[in-house]
């Protein structure tokens, strides 16, 4: 990767886990320095800065006016998505945040708006991004590989954030309706509605289910199944906080026309091609990746510095319409009924 700009680098939250990953990765890529880091909870910055070596700060606010930055990272609780990207891109920041982008649609339009009148960029990452298999999937599908595409499915899944090994800080607000914006359904419904939104668009109908199923210790919904209506394909999302084991989870399918692709779980997954002439379907060879496509932070300071876009899963366009499914799928789930789309208040 060839970048001659060192990018000053602050992180407004720290109590979503995926934070620490992104800043190794941030450090990793030798062009992006961490300058500073804000958040609430004392123990994530004693973390933060003897592992990172940064300046601390309790609140986001007080970061931005005395620290000289180039971008932020954004890894709160959904629900301060918004007012963070309001305040970055007022001082002229680039801003990448962790799916799903925000607690709602309207927090998801006024970071977009934000961005396009500050004339900055905006990254909303997708852990899944950076898969090669999965990158090469959405190459060969959107190729015409397996001809017209008419469905779309993705399943994330565990047992639960708590059992997953979460922090308290992440549980805390993932469990909170009201900071997350939903339960399991915006977690991890969000993946395959940004899947379904990026292959087929936005959807015309959203229909969806989901309750407490078996976490009676947990206030939002821990199953959920999001069923968007294309007027020609149908993409499903399926998100749970309940499945024991791995069977069938993380796993990607996409059907068309002339053939159907899999891509399987975990980073030694195969990517499956199945055709009329090989119905039970072959193992596609992967590319390796350009260093600019292997994770978020390298993804983000390449196309700063080069202009070009994010990686496809992660245009904010992209995902500001999987935010509109969501709402869609909390309406449809509290209305019993199908809701329309594009939505009046959107």
């Amino acid at each position: 990767m060839q970048l001659s700009k060192t990018f000053r680098i602050g992180a407004l939250g720290l109590t979503h886990d995926h934070v620490w990953q992104n800043l190794r990765d941030l450090l990793g890529t030798s062009h992006g320095l961490l300058t500073a880091v804000a958040d609430q909870n004392k123990p994530l910055l004693e973390r933060a800065k003897k592992e990172f070596e940064c300046a601390t700060y309790k609140d986001f606010q007080t970061l931005l006016e005395r620290e000289k930055l180039d971008a932020v990272y954004l890894f709160g609780d959904n629900a301060l998505s918004a007012d963070m990207t309001e305040a970055a891109a007022f001082r002229g920041l680039h801003i990448m945040v962790e799916k799903p982008m925000a607690a709602d649609l309207i927090g998801a339009d006024r970071m977009l708006a934000a961005a396009r009148r500050n004339n900055v960029r905006l990254m909303v990452n997708w852990p899944f991004a950076w898969r090669p298999q999965l990158q090469h999937a959405l190459t060969l599908a959107r190729g015409g590989a397996i001809g017209r595409l008419w469905q779309v499915k993705y399943r994330a899944a565990h047992e639960g954030p708590l059992e997953h090994g979460c922090s308290p800080y992440f549980v805390t607000w993932l469990y909170d309706p009201e900071l997350n914006g939903a339960g399991a359904l915006m977690d991890y419904g969000c993946y395959g509605a940004c899947l379904s939104s990026y292959l087929l668009g936005l959807p015309s109908r959203v229909s969806a289910v989901g309750g407490r199923l078996c976490k009676e210790d947990v206030l939002a919904e821990d199953n959920a199944v999001i069923l968007m209506a294309y007027p020609r394909a149908v993409g499903i999302a399926e998100a749970s906080w309940t499945q024991i084991g791995d069977l069938t989870a993380y796993q990607t399918v996409m059907y068309g026309t002339a053939g159907t692709i899999l891509v399987e779980a975990g980073e030694n997954g195969r990517l499956l091609l199945a055709t009329k002439d090989d119905p039970a379907g072959s193992p596609v060879e992967v590319p390796a990746l350009p260093t600019h496509l292997q994770n978020a932070s390298a993804n983000f300071l390449y196309c700063l510095e080069h202009g070009e876009e994010f990686a496809p899963l992660c245009d904010a366009r992209t995902a500001r319409d999987a935010q509109e499914v969501l709402e869609a799928a909390l309406m449809a789930i509290d209305s019993g009924t199908d809701v329309s789309l594009p939505l009046r208040n959107a």
